[in-house]
């Protein structure tokens, strides 16, 4: 097969420098590799809160450094402990700033908390008693007057469904269920095919998944069956980046996409997942 491209690739999860753990990159040195192989675009992703102002200060680094070209950096928000949980005001400023994902709670959630066999008493809840709290009402009338995208994050297959429904019954068009194949989510195969069936929202599937204690599991073989199973159009290619265990950010998405290409998976499908998709969520050509 021949080796596939990364012009235009365009993925929505990635971690960077500075962050609590020692990251692979920094924000600047993934533009330098994102520039470097034409990518299109990247999210970044932190546990400790907003990213927006870290992705202006990159691009304004982009154009001092490497001038004209097509690359543009996005900042996010996750809904952990460290910015007040379901907050509106935070999701608010930081999609003023130009964020284009709101992620659930991630290390607060209670799911999260819970397979790590940690203290609850901290959880961030955006599910009581089978609804959504009223918060999460506020955070779905921000996302959709930003044209924003809602995380799942780090929650349970229970509290998903709920708050996927919700979102909807509120109007969010762009629903992405984060990693639902990483242990800590847990997901069956079956709770993503009703998703999809059901509510017709995007699976996203990423590089590796951390098993704990530094080791990580390829996801790629059980990517690629997802992909047959509920079909491209309803899969996006992300890496969840930036591990010090896992090749870096640029050499994991050509692996994928290598990946996918050599197992069968025709070249504008996989284009579909890295390019079109991806762009259309967050409104960029």
């Amino acid at each position: 097969m021949p080796e596939i491209s990364l012009k235009g690739v365009c993925d929505m999860h990635v971690h960077t420098n500075p962050d609590l753990r020692l990251r692979a990159y920094d924000d600047f040195e993934l533009c330098d590799a994102a520039v470097r192989v034409g990518a299109r675009a990247i999210v970044i992703k932190t546990h400790l809160g907003d990213t927006s102002c870290r992705a202006a200060l990159t691009n304004h680094y982009n154009q001092i450094v490497h001038g004209e070209n097509d690359f543009t950096m996005f900042g996010s928000i996750t809904l952990n402990k460290c910015v007040g949980g379901i907050n509106p005001i935070a999701v608010e400023n930081a999609l003023k700033l130009g964020a284009k994902v709101v992620w659930l709670p991630t290390q607060s959630a209670r799911n999260h908390l819970l397979k790590m066999g940690k203290p609850t008493k901290d959880a961030v809840d955006m599910v009581v008693d089978g609804k959504v709290v009223p918060e999460m009402l506020d955070v779905f009338k921000l996302i959709n007057e930003h044209d924003a995208v809602l995380g799942t994050a780090h929650v349970s297959p229970e509290e998903a469904f709920v708050v996927v429904e919700a979102a909807r019954n509120a109007g969010v068009k762009k629903i992405v269920v984060t990693h639902p194949e990483w242990w800590i989510v847990g997901m069956t195969v079956e709770d993503q095919v009703r998703l999809v069936k059901d509510y017709d929202v995007i699976l996203e599937r990423c590089f590796a998944q951390n098993m704990g204690g530094g080791k990580y599991k390829s996801n790629l073989a059980d990517n690629l069956a997802i992909i047959n199973t509920v079909g491209y159009k309803n899969v996006m290619v992300d890496t969840d980046g930036g591990q010090t265990e896992n090749p870096n950010w640029e050499i994991a998405m050509q692996q994928y996409m290598q990946y996918l290409l050599d197992n069968g998976t025709p070249e504008e499908h996989i284009r579909y997942m890295t390019h079109d998709l991806p762009c259309g969520l967050l409104g960029i050509e």
